[in-house]
């Protein structure tokens, strides 16, 4: 049974010494969120799992997230030039920013029933953060449905650019933990969260005709674009500032400077084949498949993002070159160099499948692993024996 493990005694025993280190100085998480969560996290029943919320809510997005494969497949239902494209159901809006209401809630109230259950455990924590990682991709891919392609809305590959920039805010703070000991949170999460319920709301009362507009001659695809990347150019800095620090007032782990950039490879490398792909690609991969191009990307870099959770919560070292790159830089070479024509499509939706299932199997597998090391279950609660 051991050498099944996926997670080293080195890595278990690092968990072991584990204790979270947090710093959230966001106004909005502060004052509005947190008492708000305080509040609903008391109407949870004592015997509910944490990490049967943070399950949920990760899920829930997921389920957003099919509902608009469904009904909107190729980001053509909110184009006026595209009637041939039926519009996305009105009251998908509507199921979409309850979803995403409740994502946001149970994702904040995780940790809380975790303390209030006396349950808490590096388990909860990697497990939270791990779906953080692959739901970040959801972000611009579920905003994109609302704006479009076509004369209001925006190209793929521009979106696509959006949500490299998402993953690797996502990346830098888990970066920024690995340097220094401490995770940051980020102002912009809870913000963007509300956001987009916000944005769903609109919608559902409005139509998504509400958005067809332009200001000084930029499409609400073009604004939401810039937004996002404004949001993302004050994030990144602060990270690197953050790191300074550590170094400046030796508080950090005083990494060199070989080791402190190592968790970053696999995520740039992620990034260089897969914009080589979409714009090399003879077939149109990204215009084509949108979908699975952009869930391929989201997958394969919460897999890299999961890892590397893994390596600074057991404070040992990261891995280099993530193992689902290896068939991607064949693939990439491949489909730029060759006109495959349409096998271009299947070898993508195989690869898809290929990390997906990979990626699912790590997960159950990390969990099973710390599960048996911590002596704990993931889903339940062991009831608690009292005396009168």
């Amino acid at each position: 049974m051991a050498n099944k493990r996926v997670l080293s005694d080195e890595i278990l025993a690092g968990f072991d010494k584990y204790k979270y280190n947090a710093v959230d100085t966001s106004p909005l998480s502060n004052y509005v969120m947190h008492p708000f969560w305080n509040w609903c996290v008391k109407l949870v029943p004592m015997w509910v799992a944490p990490n049967v919320l943070t399950l949920t809510g990760f899920l829930l997005l997921v389920f957003n997230f099919l509902v608009m494969i469904y009904y909107d497949l190729d980001f053509y239902g909110a184009s006026l030039d595209h009637p041939e494209f039926p519009p996305v159901p009105n009251w998908v809006w509507l199921l979409c920013a309850f979803n995403n209401f409740m994502s946001h809630t149970l994702d904040g109230i995780d940790g809380k029933q975790a303390r209030r259950t006396g349950t808490s455990s590096p388990l909860g924590e990697l497990f939270d953060h791990g779906l953080d990682s692959w739901a970040s991709f959801f972000l611009p891919v579920a905003m994109y449905s609302v704006y479009g392609r076509g004369e209001y809305g925006a190209d793929t590959y521009s979106v696509y650019l959006v949500l490299l920039g998402v993953n690797f805010c996502f990346i830098a703070s888990h970066w920024e933990k690995y340097n220094t000991g401490i995770l940051f949170l980020p102002w912009g999460y809870d913000l963007s969260q509300i956001g987009m319920t916000a944005v769903y709301l609109i919608t559902f009362f409005c139509g998504y005709e509400v958005w067809k507009f332009s200001v000084f001659g930029m499409t609400t695809g073009n604004i939401f674009i810039i937004v996002m990347w404004v949001a993302l150019a004050i994030s990144i800095p602060i990270t690197l500032w953050n790191i300074y620090i550590g170094y400046h007032n030796k508080t950090g782990k005083m990494l060199s400077l070989q080791e402190s950039v190592r968790p970053l490879v696999s995520t740039v490398l992620l990034f260089a084949l897969m914009i080589t792909w979409s714009r090399y690609s003879s077939y149109d991969i990204i215009n084509r498949h949108t979908r699975i191009f952009y869930t391929t990307t989201g997958t394969v870099f919460s897999n890299i993002a999961c890892r590397l959770i893994i390596a600074q919560m057991s404070n040992t070292r990261c891995e280099l070159v993530n193992r689902l790159l290896i068939p991607l830089f064949t693939i990439v070479m491949v489909t730029c160099l060759l006109n495959l024509g349409v096998l271009e499509f299947y070898i993508l939706t195989g690869y898809c499948i290929y990390v997906l299932a990979s990626h699912i199997h790590f997960g159950f597998c990390v969990v099973s692993d710390l599960c048996e090391h911590l002596n704990i279950q993931a889903f339940s609660i062991e009831p608690v024996l009292t005396t009168a």
